[in-house]
């Protein structure tokens, strides 16, 4: 039996926003549900500690694959993937399930369409926890200009938006880019300083130039693992480096929003060693959210609620149950 099967319910499929969503059902079906939202290069199967441990303490949870990931459908058009989609799946998916609001957590990606969440469609958010990924102000310049003007043009983000060429990269031999993301989080550090002269986070030259024989900073079981190897093998990397493609498009639809989230409780969680999503990066939040806390888990990086589920899932129902009691 693969880790997919033995750590997780029983996959199920809903009609949204133009698309099949894969997603993944647990708990009892009453109060507010929990939507886990993932990251990249990630799946529903990043939460399977989170899916149990919210069902064992009689929390509804749902966690979908998400557009061009995994078991769900990947549109081939880039602007597919924009904001106003990725929201939009989300918002159906609650409409499949009958529920007028839910509660929505983040991870990487996923944490910022939580955030965005609130903002686009304010009546269907009952709270927002984000995971490592903060709510940030928009950028006054084009996000992609300022990473390529501040990280160089090998930043990942940034090499990202060439059409076809990380997708070719990260697929030529997925068990390598899997276990070359995820690595504990002295190794993630390493990875994100530059070369002399060059970009930082530039992932093409050090995937390229890793050695995949260096098995000592591996996170994940070989079940683990093979579960992401064998989804994005089938996959491939295109529906989820898209969500990328759409940073320019997002940021001029995302003009006029508010800048603001007040009356609406929120739970925010940096991790210390997160080398891409840094607690610094958080520091902002209080001046711009009404109802938040805040916590940091010590010693996790970037894929904290793999790295540290116990503390997680810790912090997660203990807000949970002071703000949405059972």
């Amino acid at each position: 039996m693969s880790a997919l099967e033995s750590q997780m319910p029983p996959v199920k499929y809903a009609p949204v926003n133009g698309i099949d969503m894969a997603y993944y059902e647990a708990g009892p079906r009453e109060g507010v549900p929990v939507i886990l939202c993932h990251g990249f290069p990630e799946l529903a199967f990043s939460w399977r500690h989170q899916l149990k441990a919210l069902a064992d303490a009689g929390r509804w949870v749902i966690a979908p694959d998400q557009r061009g990931y995994g078991l769900t459908s990947r549109p081939e058009a880039v602007t597919d993937y924009d904001m106003a989609h990725l929201t939009g799946d989300l918002v159906a998916l609650l409409d499949h399930l009958g529920v007028e609001k839910a509660i929505f957590c983040g991870h990487d990606w996923g944490g910022i369409v939580v955030w965005q969440l609130p903002l686009l469609h304010p009546d269907r958010v009952a709270g927002v926890i984000g995971l490592n990924t903060p709510f940030m102000a928009r950028s006054p310049i084009d996000p992609i200009a300022g990473m390529r003007m501040r990280f160089g043009p090998d930043m990942y983000i940034v090499w990202f938006q060439t059409p076809g060429d990380a997708d070719a990269v990260l697929a030529a031999d997925v068990e390598k880019t899997m276990r070359f993301f995820m690595r504990k989080p002295a190794a993630l550090q390493t990875a994100a300083e530059p070369a002399a002269g060059g970009s930082t986070f530039a992932f093409k030259a050090l995937l390229q130039d890793w050695d995949a024989s260096d098995t000592g900073s591996q996170l994940l079981s070989a079940d683990e693992l093979a579960a992401f190897v064998e989804s994005f093998q089938a996959s491939g990397f295109t529906g989820g480096i898209n969500w990328y493609r759409n940073f320019t498009r997002n940021w001029q639809a995302s003009e006029g929003l508010p800048a603001r989230i007040d009356n609406l409780p929120c739970l925010m969680i940096t991790a210390e060693k997160d080398a891409v999503l840094s607690p610094a990066m958080a520091e902002g939040m209080p001046a711009v959210i009404g109802d938040l806390e805040m916590h940091m888990v010590a010693g996790s990086g970037h894929w904290t609620q793999q790295e540290k589920p116990e503390e997680v899932n810790r912090l997660i129902l203990d807000w949970l149950a002071r703000h949405f009691p059972n």
